[in-house]
């Protein structure tokens, strides 16, 4: 890939990843969410969704590459793609939040327009039990927080003045959690359809490809990989 194409690439992938939200803005502007048998399921599907399909490519990128010393410059999207991943279940959790559990939005807003800034602060404080509530009860919650809590971290040390902070090997101790993530995000999946429903199927598949990528090119760095003494050896 010629340095000055992956730009004008960058912008391509950003433009797909944010595509979803131009997407959402047009069901409300249109009218077509209202006309949803449930607006605020279908909202929280579609991010949960895409949440989970971009941390899939996310993790696809780095076994991607180690296909040809000719990909090396996928690693470069990473990053970026990680961040919309974050993003999205981001957005997926708000949802839950501001959505799902009672709210009053209208009232929030309203209070924020009267100049009662603490407004919003304070239905927060009236739903809050009934998340804490929710969250003790319901496994998918807790597993579904568990993926976004590992998210926020990534997200937070992604940074490369983080990385050279951090330090190399605990940066990658802590960065292989993505693969914790995914596994919690796929099982939040199964947890919250209904048993009988195999929607999640699909996407377990291509995650336990992934992992078991993942263990292969481990085993094969650590048993079937010539040392340097060996390499040095064939080649002579």
């Amino acid at each position: 890939m010629p340095p000055r194409a992956i730009p004008y690439l960058k912008a391509a992938v950003h433009l797909f990843c944010i595509n979803p939200v131009f997407y959402l803005v047009h069901l409300y502007r249109s009218g077509m969410l209202a006309n949803q048998a449930d607006p605020v399921n279908f909202l929280t599907h579609y991010t949960g969704d895409w949440a989970l399909w971009i941390l899939l490519a996310d993790l696809a990128i780095t076994p991607v590459r180690r296909l040809s010393p000719k990909l090396a410059w996928l690693i470069r999207f990473r990053r970026m793609v990680g961040e919309y991943a974050f993003f999205y279940a981001t957005l997926h959790l708000l949802i839950y939040i501001f959505l799902f559990s009672g709210y009053d939005v209208p009232t929030a807003w309203a209070g924020l327009r009267a100049g009662h800034l603490m407004e919003p602060l304070h239905q927060l404080r009236l739903v809050w039990p009934t998340m804490l509530d929710d969250l003790k009860k319901r496994w998918f919650i807790q597993i579904g927080l568990l993926s976004w809590l590992i998210l926020l971290a990534l997200a937070v040390t992604s940074p490369q003045r983080v990385l050279r902070a951090m330090g190399g090997k605990n940066w990658q101790r802590l960065h292989r959690l993505v693969y914790v993530a995914g596994i919690a995000a796929c099982l939040h999946y199964w947890l919250l359809v209904k048993a009988g429903v195999r929607a999640p199927l699909k996407d377990t598949v291509v995650l336990s490809v992934l992992l078991l990528a993942r263990i292969a090119w481990s085993a094969w760095k650590k048993w079937g990989r010539p040392t340097p003494a060996v390499r040095v050896a064939r080649a002579a």
